[in-house]
């Protein structure tokens, strides 16, 4: 039987349980394209952008949480390795979002440094977790 560190079960289940909010945000989703909530195209775009990104970081976050465990990384290393995408799943899809806000907005705002500053968290996590397999 796989035995997961507490650090791993605690971020696999807060992540699992992010999902439905994820899920929350599709249903909005589906109004915004439907017309039931005036956006504008470029809107409409970011808001499809900043859903599958959360979507698809959550799950891959989950793997990062669990792979984590596999190697020999300790403190900050392996902080980063287990949390880097998971931030990620965060901070990019709120970029998208806030970024996009406001009536008839078809550009964003400076809020989309969110979106880089999280894929410097995605890099840096992928980039610790995959020396860390590789090294382990």
């Amino acid at each position: 039987m796989l035995e997961l560190s507490t650090e791993a079960t605690r971020l696999a289940g807060v992540l699992l349980l992010a999902a439905i909010t994820i899920e929350s945000g599709g249903w909005y989703l589906t109004r915004i394209v439907r017309g039931s909530v005036p956006a504008t195209d470029f809107q409409r775009s970011f808001a499809r952008a900043g859903h599958g990104h959360a979507g698809m970081f959550v799950t891959l976050g989950l793997l990062t949480a669990v792979l984590t465990d596999a190697t020999s990384l300790d403190g900050v290393a392996a902080w980063l390795a287990r949390t880097g995408v998971p931030i990620a799943a965060i901070l990019m899809p709120a970029g998208f979002f806030f970024s996009s806000m406001g009536r008839g907005r078809t550009s964003p705002n400076r809020l989309i440094w969110l979106v880089w500053i999280g894929a410097l968290m995605l890099a840096a996590g992928l980039g610790t977790l995959g020396v860390g397999l590789l090294t382990a």
